[in-house]
């Protein structure tokens, strides 16, 4: 991304950081991305509770990170696309390297 970068665009983006910056929203992320799943089976898979399913659900749907549909009584909740989780593991492995660095520099023991 050579060109300059807006503040409009600046602040869309760090928005959807933001969406991505909390433990149990990247749990249900990593867990739709095995399917399409019902905020039932959502809390089954994940051991949250259901207020907090609904919860961090509408926040990564305002992001633009999950997609909903309803059928009959159910509403089944699903990935977007697969860009977040791709998103998210170029971060963990810069984590992992950036730990590993860690451990190099100071090593237990030293």
């Amino acid at each position: 991304m050579s060109e300059r970068l807006g503040d409009g665009r600046l602040a869309r983006l760090a928005d959807c950081f933001k969406g991505l910056a909390e433990p149990a929203r990247l749990r249900i992320l990593y867990t739709l991305g095995r399917g399409e799943l019902t905020v039932s089976q959502l809390i089954e898979e994940t051991g949250l509770g259901q207020a907090n399913v609904s919860k961090h659900l509408q926040v990564l749907r305002a992001a633009g990170f999950v997609d909903r549909r309803k059928e009959g009584l159910f509403v089944y909740y699903s990935l977007a696309d697969g860009d977040v989780l791709q998103l998210c593991d170029l971060v963990s492995r810069r984590v992992e390297r950036q730990a590993e660095a860690d451990l190099r520099a100071f090593p237990k023991g030293a």
